[in-house]
């Protein structure tokens, strides 16, 4: 079992930086790919970055290439998200997930643990 906790949302203005965190339990942590994703009001859930259990590996969605930054330190059980040149279609929950293996992946339904999301809102 893995249980998350996403911390360091809130309220900048556009082209603003934000670095999301996720802590996590359990020492399966550092076995585990670990992934971000947002929901707007609206839409549906969308996949934004992933990386690998070790860190060696990371993909990311089109629209955050460039600006956001996925990045994982195992001895602290947690993964970020560093986000800069935040834009106002940025804005929405953000989730941190968990796979039960080693790949990252991009599909939200590969991913079996959730945290309850963190509220991340871009003022233009």
């Amino acid at each position: 079992q893995v249980q998350l906790v996403e911390s360091g949302g809130g309220l900048v203005q556009a082209g603003g930086s934000l670095r999301l965190s996720c802590a996590a339990s359990g020492r399966t942590f550092s076995s585990y790919a670990m992934g971000w994703f947002r929901q707007a009001p609206g839409k549906e859930r969308e996949f934004v970055a992933a990386i690998t259990y070790d860190g060696t590996g990371t993909r990311y969605e089109d629209s955050v290439k460039g600006r956001f930054t996925i990045a994982r330190d195992n001895a602290k059980n947690t993964v970020y998200l560093q986000m800069n040149n935040l834009k106002p279609e940025d804005m929405a929950g953000y989730y941190c997930a968990a796979t039960g293996r080693r790949a990252l992946t991009t599909r939200a339904d590969q991913y079996g643990y959730w945290g309850q999301g963190t509220q991340v809102t871009v003022s233009s």
